[in-house]
């Protein structure tokens, strides 16, 4: 058993504190991370506060990790002391269901073991639950550690492994490519990576932001065109447009309007979670037989094949580093959304 610095939450309305938490020995196929990065996702936030109801206390939240491996279990192939790594959202799964054997462990029957406030046994992690990046260590199984190719910095890829491969594995399940219309709903901490890997994989890619404000960045990023879904006239002009909308907000849209934007077998995926039931009108998906469907991360597999990817095309999350005694003040900005485009806490602060 090791232990390492971390910030961690006791209650729904607390701040974060500096503490000590164990992590478990290293057994056989594990690998031992010393954290150097770890992003903020939004999905922090609301397991922080309960918003998602079910969080364990205290909590360590953080599944966007980038470090170097320290140290190796006696079996472990995969990895080396000394290489750049990263852990996502997920830490294990059964290995056995269907989905797992299909390299998609984010669907894993059982329910895969995420980074954090996940129940465990106490040998996977001293406690009883899993902790996540907002640490100065962790021990993660080697089948679910990744590597990060030398062309992108530990911070500006430490988004990439929930944000990029959220955004990427729909783009590439729905085939986003050259010829393809491609529309991006929102341009925040996930929306961004999204414009820059469809615009990399050949995509013409249209952002649909609520206001014109983040334009210029959308075109630096990929974009050839920005809406402001606030003009009515954003709707009249784009019906029948797109071969694919990504909806990365979790506010409640009229999705029915939205799928009017798609062409004839267009789909429409949502990775944001609003709080209230999707409105659809049947006629709106019969009528070109248009999908509506959703997606969740990727698997590790897929997850390699995205940091390969952003590293081939030089992509990477446009990040503020902040030291780890302002991760409150983070996500007080992350609400108002006033970071561009996504917090990452260097870990040598803890």
């Amino acid at each position: 058993m090791t232990t390492a610095a971390a910030y961690s939450v006791s209650a729904p309305d607390a701040r974060f504190t500096k503490t000590t938490i164990e992590r478990r020995g290293l057994g056989p196929h594990d690998v031992l991370i010393d954290i150097k990065y770890a992003g903020i996702c939004h999905s922090d936030i609301h397991t922080a506060r309960n918003e998602w109801h079910g969080t364990t206390y205290p909590c360590v939240p953080g599944h966007e990790i980038a470090g170097i491996v320290a140290a190796v279990g006696s079996e472990v192939t995969r990895h080396k002391v000394g290489d750049r790594v990263g852990v996502g959202c997920m830490v294990d799964s059964c290995g056995t269901c269907p989905p797992c054997v299909a390299g998609e462990e984010q669907y894993c029957d059982r329910g895969a073991t995420m980074t954090y406030n996940t129940p465990v046994p106490e040998e996977f992690q001293p406690g009883g639950v899993t902790f996540g990046g907002y640490s100065t260590q962790v021990v993660v199984t080697e089948n679910f550690v990744v590597s990060i190719p030398e062309g992108i910095g530990l911070d500006v890829a430490a988004p990439l492994l929930c944000a990029g491969v959220t955004l990427y594995s729909p783009l590439r399940h729905w085939n986003a490519g050259p010829g393809k219309q491609i529309a991006i709903v929102g341009m925040g901490g996930l929306g961004h990576v999204g414009v820059k890997i469809a615009a990399a994989m050949g995509a013409e890619v249209t952002v649909l932001s609520h206001s014109l404000n983040k334009q210029d960045d959308g075109r630096r990023f990929g974009a050839s065109n920005y809406y402001a879904t606030g003009d009515k006239q954003t709707f009249r002009e784009l019906r029948g447009r797109f071969d694919l909308i990504v909806n990365t907000v979790s506010a409640d849209l009229p999705i029915d309007n939205y799928m009017k934007l798609l062409k004839l077998d267009g789909t429409l995926v949502m990775l944001g979670l609003p709080d209230n039931p999707l409105a659809v009108q049947p006629f709106t998906l019969a009528g070109y037989r248009r999908s509506l469907a959703g997606s969740m991360i990727g698997g590790i597999a897929q997850t390699q094949e995205m940091l390969n990817f952003c590293a081939e095309h030089g992509i990477g999350a446009e990040i503020e580093v902040i030291s780890a005694d302002r991760i409150d003040e983070a996500y007080e900005r992350a609400i108002a959304s006033d970071v561009r485009y996504r917090f990452v806490i260097d870990a040598a602060t803890m």
